[in-house]
């Protein structure tokens, strides 16, 4: 009885107890990956644009809501869970972007912006919205090697843990990556 507390509170021990509706696990859980969520945040809102509206805390907020609200999800380990929560924190400033664009364009004409921006969110915002439409194009093309972009470079995880979210070779992993991104460099520079 001793080993089964001891597993609950390791990552994997915790993902099963959410699964299986264990709320306070869900909590535990992000006390224990906070840091490290934060630290992936982090890294991806580094390559945003300095004036950007959005908080990295903001980001992983809105992750753990997103991750909360869903349905139930058939956790398998850590490295599924920040798979899953890389695709999350993609999916949150990809709809921030979409907003800011469509403000931009007059959808939002209830808000009243008093400062004028430089002009360099647009083109930001847009090549973080080019990135997302061209990784769902390859989606359709090669469903694995858009994982790989997605683990890698929103994910922020190491070829190893990489490989086996998706349960393949390191070698395979380097081979789609490689394809990936020069596939997404062509398409971007159209």
């Amino acid at each position: 009885m001793a080993n089964m507390a001891e597993d609950t509170h390791t990552i994997t021990g915790l993902l099963t107890e959410w699964r299986r509706g264990n709320r306070e696990a869900a909590n535990q859980l992000m006390e224990q990956v906070y840091g490290e969520l934060h630290r992936i945040a982090s890294r991806d809102m580094r390559r945003e644009r300095r004036e950007h509206t959005l908080r990295t805390t903001a980001v992983v907020h809105e992750m753990y809501l997103r991750l909360c609200g869903s349905g139930p999800v058939d956790w398998k380990d850590r490295v599924h869970f920040f798979a899953i929560a890389a695709q999350q924190m993609r999916r949150v400033l990809v709809d921030h972007a979409r907003r800011v664009r469509s403000r931009k364009r007059g959808g939002d004409q209830i808000r009243l912006e008093l400062v004028e921006s430089d002009g360099g969110t647009w083109e930001l915002d847009e090549r973080l919205l080019a990135v997302d439409e061209s990784l769902t194009r390859l989606q359709a093309l090669d469903a694995r090697a858009a994982r790989v972009v997605e683990l890698r470079f929103f994910g922020g995880l190491s070829e190893a843990d990489a490989a086996e979210a998706l349960n393949i070779s390191i070698a395979t992993l380097k081979r789609d990556w490689e394809f990936a991104r020069t596939w997404l460099a062509s398409q971007l520079a159209e």
